[in-house]
C-alpha cells in the first residue's frame, strides 16, 4: 500500500485582484457618522418624552457633540508623530496603575467593613478574582510605563552658540 499521496489538485497561479475603494474615508469621519446615526434618532425619540428643560439640555448636548466630532474628523491621524503621542501613553499607563491600586484599596475596605467575619484566607478564597483583575490592571500599566521609558528620545539639534554661566 502506498500511503504517500500525490497532489492532484491544480494550483492556482493567478492572483485575484479585489476592487479598491474609490474614496478612502478617515477613521474619525467614520466615527462621526456612526455616532451621529445612533445619537440623532435617540435624541429625536427622547425629546418629546422628557421635560422641556431637560429636553433642551439634551438637544444642546447633541449639537455640541456634532461640533466636537466635526472638529475631530478634520484631524489627520497620519500627521501625528510618535513623539506627540508620548504624553497620552504615559497618562494611560499612570491611569491603569492608579485605578488598579485604587480598586485594590476599595476592595480591601469593602472586605474589612462588610466581610470582617471572614478570615484573611477566606476573603482571598472568595474574592481572588477581583484581586487578580486589579493587580493585572496595575501590571499592565507598569508595562506601558516601562515600554515608554525604554523608547529612545528623538534627537534634538544641539546649539553650539549657547553660553553657560
Amino acid at each position: 500500500m502506498d500511503f504517500e499521496s500525490e497532489a492532484t489538485a491544480p494550483t492556482a497561479t493567478d492572483q485575484t485582484e479585489f476592487a479598491q475603494p474609490t474614496s478612502v474615508r478617515k477613521p474619525l469621519e467614520l466615527l462621526q457618522n456612526t455616532e451621529a446615526l445612533l445619537r440623532r434618532p435617540t435624541v429625536a425619540a427622547l425629546t418629546p418624552i422628557l421635560p422641556p428643560n431637560l429636553s433642551h439640555k439634551l438637544q444642546v448636548a447633541s449639537t455640541l457633540a456634532d461640533n466636537s466630532l466635526k472638529e475631530l474628523a478634520e484631524i489627520d491621524i497620519e500627521q501625528i508623530s510618535d513623539f506627540e503621542l508620548r504624553p497620552a501613553r504615559i497618562f494611560v499607563g499612570l491611569s491603569f496603575v492608579g485605578f488598579g491600586a485604587l480598586m485594590i484599596l476599595v476592595l480591601l475596605l469593602y472586605l474589612h467593613t462588610l466581610h470582617a467575619e471572614l478570615s484573611t484566607i477566606e476573603q482571598i478564597r472568595h474574592f481572588w478574582y477581583q484581586y487578580v483583575w486589579f493587580v493585572c490592571l496595575g501590571v499592565a500599566g507598569m508595562f506601558i510605563l516601562g515600554r515608554e521609558a525604554m523608547r529612545p528620545m528623538p534627537k534634538q539639534p544641539k546649539s553650539r552658540n549657547r553660553k553657560f554661566s
